[in-house]
């Protein structure tokens, strides 16, 4: 029974117990931002996947679609598509500045188009960053933090030598325990931060060259059904 009361003791938990209230607070930081790291890792990983498997169903579809109207009755089958909803867009502002087939024949340009396809797409790349540079900032910050609790209790174990008058493993052990803990928790919180933004902002990038790509032809479709119609 002794022998697992050391163990306990000397345990993760028996080391937060055991701890100051500024290392307390500072764990506490720390766990609370790993939490919502992994939540959003979790939420923006589903949301990617959900929409780059509809993006590359929508595009087979715009490809092989017969007109513009089709494949806008089936772009609703596709709600997580960004290159979609840049589509829906384009077609919008489209037929604002062509309602009518002579109109499409006398459109001298199709900036308006543009700009709408560009505005979308910025909207549908800031709606995937959206909680990203949280990861960054916990990637960044989470090892200061773990710092600041590290210098803390090297602090307090160095009062506790002054006190006792003595160096032995019995006095600093408790300061250089809280500091060492609190430097694996921010590790810990910025290592998983770090690897996820890096991973989900080159995959915002992708997604965002895609939707260009799209953009540029829509415009070159638009254009060369302008030039048909009017030879």
């Amino acid at each position: 029974m002794s022998t697992n009361a050391a163990l306990a003791q000397t345990g993760f938990i028996g080391l937060v117990a055991d701890s100051s209230l500024v290392a307390k607070f500072v764990l506490l930081i720390l766990f609370g931002a790993s939490v919502y790291c992994w939540a959003i890792i979790f939420t923006k990983w589903k949301s990617i996947s959900r929409a780059t498997e509809q993006n590359a169903e929508f595009l087979n579809i715009f490809w092989h679609g017969q007109n513009l109207d089709e494949v806008l009755n089936k772009s609703d089958k596709f709600p997580s598509s960004n290159v979609a909803s840049v589509f829906k867009s384009g077609l919008k502002e489209l037929r604002k500045v062509a309602p009518t087939e002579a109109a499409l024949q006398n459109l001298n340009n199709v900036d308006n188009v543009h700009r709408a396809l560009i505005r979308s797409s910025s909207s549908e790349v800031a709606l995937l960053e959206k909680h990203v540079g949280w990861l960054a900032t916990t990637a960044s910050a989470a090892p200061f933090v773990g710092l600041f609790g590290t210098v803390w209790g090297i602090m307090n174990a160095f009062q506790s030598i002054g006190a006792s008058g003595a160096a032995n493993l019995a006095v600093v052990a408790p300061g250089i325990s809280e500091a060492l803990i609190t430097t694996a928790t921010g590790i810990g919180a910025a290592i998983p931060a770090v690897v996820a933004y890096n991973h989900f902002a080159g995959q915002i990038r992708r997604m965002a060259v895609e939707m260009d790509g799209f953009s540029q032809d829509f415009i070159n479709i638009v254009q060369r059904n302008v030039t048909t119609r009017r030879g």
